[in-house]
């Protein structure tokens, strides 16, 4: 990975420049911006000056210097006008000024002369304040002014009484002031406190407060430093340490390598320095004591750092109030928080090898004198970190251990997960390590593979799967547990996206024999069952899942009757028939109360219900089963997928915010390769409606990539859906030749699970494209239309959704055969409607509305189109919204009778075409074929007896066809 200087990339601030630009629009006003250090105000005020060129605005700027009361009197203001006499000129400035008299600026630059007066009286102050504010009100009525004073908090008295007064006095020119400070320096007694406060009360002004970046924000900085998509663990550790802040950020790059798995590095010396630089202006004790509270955490509490430091309460206090005083340390309940991570690692840093191990000593003998110190949930954690940090190998690798047991019980399975390894790291360090913990080596890594599964860490899940089926080796009386890792494991390789996922688990199958039944076999064979399916493999499908529900009935186990029956009902969905079969599924798992049935079922239950076109019931399924995922720790996993089951449905109903809201943060997640293709393709096609081409384009590029990597076998739901974003993305492009070879991959393979639900929308998309481009609709050189219409032939249409698909297919069929068929765009138009889907619907709509005027029924036509529009811009859908208006536009020429022997659509033509539009114009306004247009030009020319298209359009000019218009 190649790491560069940071991007000029701005992420995150989008609402601020918004709320500035809105200021500006609305002077003269203020606006007072506060954010601790780092959070990014200099970047914002640089992001909104570069805007402020293209609306003629001017930008003024100064900033306090770090001298406090006793620095140079209106430091930002001297810089300012320096500014200005560079930019005009001394006489320019005078032009500004009552009377051309620039003497009274002289106090702040020399260019202006001396002062009158060594001492400054109240009058010649008033009167430096005055002229400041009319210098700035005059040249604002030149154009708007933007006025910066950065960092604010280092303003000495007379800075902030002239930006008071200039805040509070501005009268009606167009004056834009702009304060910055750090909110970290405010402290309780801070001058600068009061003025805020007093500032705030006025109409004009208004607070930003700049805020940390989330998650997704640091990752499109980071991305945009490495020029590539970051690793998911480098966004972690960077989020994690810089918590959001973008200089934090920018230094943390400095030092790291890119690796997906590397550890912290250490801070890089610049950062250091910045952090330590408010810790070293306080007391030698006060350091002191925040050197022990560097070894307890982010946060500690004041109990624990007592008997920690071995101060006596009024003491402590004592020295832990200049702490607080300078905001290193804040007040956090009970205890203490360092203001930021960072800093806490700073102070840790700088301790010695010797007072670091010393330190946690102290802590974790602390502990175990005195558990009570720390909440109970924490004890074990907190003992494995200190005993860790002590270099004590065998207590930490006990508290490990300890510490993994409670994290179970809290199905906090990462945190479970993280105590594991470390068990397994220290594992060589402790000969009698078996003794101590009661497990052998064997059982953790086996207990760790499955936490990685719960956790969502497949990769790394994998790998301890792989090291646990080594050491347990291929012995007949091993073999029951080496099934169990094989199933483990490749449920985890299909989480990533690989196919060894099958080959795992027809070994774990062929492990167990078939006699005597066992529980572990059925659920080998429905989890072979429930992958094999994905292929075109059915049949295998069917009899693994079969043979697993009559071993679960042989032995009496609900839970495994419920998973067989779970996988047989996926096996071969019928959406017309399968609705009862369902509900006897989910009677059987209400009865065997396991969660994860539960979830299984939710997952399946929704994707039927949003396949028969329940939107609304499917979306609330989904909504349950992510509320009991989330109550058993596994939101990350089962979640990300009810997560999709949720959105999709609230995409079909058209509520495009929720879904969007529910998909980006379920990305943040980092979710499996398995599931990200469906939250890419979802968000793709929401921006694709709104007519965000270049988002929807990154999507398609990423969900691309991973369904790629699923090579040979494919996941229909993954596969068609990506395709379906790409052709209609292609289409939106206006290139239907591109969406035809994307519409050649569902052409090319039948037979999928759940074929007929993901084909149809591609075939639909297909049609439409073959009638766009009429005759030059070809596929690997052959008519498209044929093999897409044999395609359609072939499918098993079942429930309301797919069915509607057909009607919209076939409507478009007769576009490209060249009829009208009304009846079927309306028929169309009614299921969707039926099915509570807006966006097909409003599609379905204009084709009616079209198809109508072609017949002549403008009145018809007008009507459909005007339900069309109503339910696009309530959608927010602007390009369709674009289509439906400019087909409103051709029924709104009433007259049908055409001039010149011309037909309705003739004229048509004919006006685009004295406009200037091209061919291919003609036929994206006309919703035709280019071909189309072009027969229709070579008509208009013969029956205008031109040759050209130019003498064409002067014929049109001078018989002022279309003045109406």
């Amino acid at each position: 990975m190649s790491i560069r200087a940071m991007p000029s990339l701005m992420v995150g601030r989008t609402a601020e420049l918004d709320d500035l630009e809105d200021a500006l629009s609305r002077a003269p006003g203020a606006v007072l911006i506060g954010g601790e250090a780092g959070v990014g105000k200099t970047r914002l005020i640089r992001e909104f000056a570069a805007r402020l060129g293209e609306k003629g605005a001017r930008l003024l700027a100064g900033g306090c210097l770090e001298l406090g009361s006793d620095g140079l009197p209106f430091t930002p203001f001297t810089t300012v006008l320096r500014e200005l006499v560079r930019d005009i000129g001394i006489e320019g400035v005078a032009g500004l000024l009552p009377r051309a008299d620039t003497s009274g600026l002289a106090r702040l630059l020399p260019e202006f002369g001396e002062p009158e007066s060594d001492e400054a009286s109240a009058e010649e102050r008033a009167r430096l304040f005055e002229l400041v504010l009319t210098l700035l009100e005059r040249l604002a009525e030149r154009g708007p002014v933007v006025l910066v004073i950065e960092d604010a908090h280092w303003a000495d008295q007379s800075t902030r009484e002239l930006l008071a007064f200039l805040i509070r006095n501005a009268g009606g020119s167009p004056l834009l002031i702009v304060v910055t400070y750090r909110t970290n320096e405010l402290h309780r007694a801070h001058p600068l406190r009061p003025l805020l406060a007093e500032l705030a009360r006025l109409d004009r002004v208004r607070r930003l407060e700049l805020t940390r970046l989330s998650k997704a924000d640091v990752a499109r900085l980071v991305a945009g430093a490495m020029d590539a998509e970051p690793p998911p663990p480098l966004v972690d550790r960077i989020y994690a340490r810089s918590e959001g802040i973008p200089l934090f950020v920018e230094f943390l790059l400095e030092s790291e390598d890119g690796s997906e798995d590397g550890r912290h590095a250490e801070l890089p010396e610049s950062l250091r320095d910045l952090l330590l630089a408010g810790v070293q202006r306080l007391p030698e004790e006060t350091q002191e004591v925040l050197r022990d509270a560097s070894g307890g955490g982010t946060r500690i509490e004041h109990a624990l750092l007592a008997a920690v430091s071995g101060l006596d309460e009024p003491r402590l206090t004592r020295l832990l109030r200049p702490a607080v005083a300078a905001n290193v340390l804040v007040v956090d309940g009970d205890g203490y928080a360092f203001r930021h991570a960072l800093i806490r690692e700073a102070i840790h840093e700088d301790l010695l090898p010797g007072e670091h191990t010393r330190l946690h000593t102290r802590y974790a003998e602390t502990l175990e004198n005195d558990p009570g110190l720390v909440p109970a949930r924490r004890l074990w954690v907190e003992l494995s970190h200190h005993w860790y940090s002590a270099h004590d190998a065998t207590w930490a690798l006990v508290s490990s251990w300890r510490a993994a047991a409670e994290a179970h019980k809290t199905l906090a399975y990462a945190e479970k997960l993280a105590m594991l390894l470390r068990v397994l790291e220290l594992w060589e360090r402790v000969p009698d390590a078996e003794e101590r913990i009661g497990a052998g080596h064997v059982d953790v890594l086996e207990e760790a593979a499955t936490t990685a599964d719960l956790a969502g860490e497949f990769d790394r899940g994998i790998k301890l799967a792989g090291a646990a089926l080594r050491a347990v080796g291929t012995g007949e009386d091993q073999a029951p547990r080496r099934a169990a890792l094989l199933e483990l494991r490749g449920r985890m390789y299909y989480e990533t996206a690989r196919s060894r996922c099958v080959d795992d688990l027809r070994e774990a199958a062929a492990c167990l024999p078939a006699e005597p039944p066992t529980e572990l076999r059925s659920r080998v064979l429905a989890t072979l069952a429930t992958y094999v399916r994905l292929s075109t493999d059915i049949r295998t499908a069917r009899e693994a899942s079969e043979e697993s529900l009559r071993i679960a009935r042989q032995i009496g186990s609900m839970t495994a009757e419920v998973n067989a029956r779970t996988t047989l009902f996926c096996v071969d969905i019928d959406y017309d028939r399968d609705g009862p079969r369902l509900r006897e599924v989910e009677e059987l798992a209400d009865q065997a109360g396991s969660f994860q049935a539960q979830l299984r079922l939710a997952v399946i239950k929704s994707h039927f219900l949003e396949g028969v076109g329940r939107h609304e019931d499917a979306a609330e399924v989904a909504r349950l089963g992510m509320e009991v995922a989330r109550e058993h720790g596994v939101a990350r996993t089962h979640g990300t997928i009810l997560s999709i089951n949720r959105a999709e449905p609230l995409v079909s109903l058209g509520h495009w915010d929720e879904a969007r809201t529910i998909l980006r943060q379920s990305l943040e997640q980092d979710p499996a390769l398995a599931t990200r293709t469906s939250l890419l393709v979802l968000d793709g096609e929401i921006a694709l409606c709104r007519g965000d081409l270049d988002t929807a384009e990154e999507r398609l590029a990423s969900a691309r990539e991973i369904t790629h990597r699923k090579m040979p076998w494919k996941k229909a739901q993954d596969f068609f859906s990506t395709v379906r974003l790409e052709a209609r993305l292609r289409m939106a492009q206006g290139r239907p030749d591109a969406a035809l070879e994307a519409v050649r991959d569902v052409i090319a393979h039948p037979g999928l699970p759940d074929d007929a639900r993901y084909a149809w929308p591609v075939l639909v998309t297909g049609a439409a494209a073959c009638a766009e481009l009429g005759d030059a609709a070809t596929i690997d050189g052959e008519p498209a239309f044929p093999k897409i219409e044999s395609r359609a032939a072939g499918l098993s249409t079942s429930g309301p959704a797919q069915k509607a698909h057909r009607l919209a297919f076939e409507a478009q069929a007769a576009r490209v055969r060249g009829e009208r068929a009304l009846a079927t765009w309306d028929a169309s138009a009614a299921a969707w409607e039926a099915l509570k889907r807006p966006y097909p619907m409003a599609e379905a709509l204009l084709g009616a509305g079209e198809a109508a005027l072609a017949s002549g029924d403008h009145e018809g036509a007008g009507q459909r189109l005007e339900r069309a529009a109503k339910a696009a811009h309530d959608l927010g859908a602007g390009p369709l919204c674009e289509r439906i208006e400019a087909m409103a536009r051709r029924v709104r020429r009433r007259d049908d009778t055409a001039p010149l022997g011309l037909t309705p659509r003739e004229l048509e033509v004919l006006r685009l075409l004295a406009e200037g539009h091209s061919n291919r114009d003609i036929a994206e306004t006309l919703v035709i074929s280019t071909k189309t247009a072009s027969v229709h030009v070579s008509n208009i020319l013969a029956k205008l007896k031109v040759t050209s298209r130019g003498e064409a359009a002067a014929v049109a000019h001078r018989l002022a066809l279309f003045a109406a218009d």
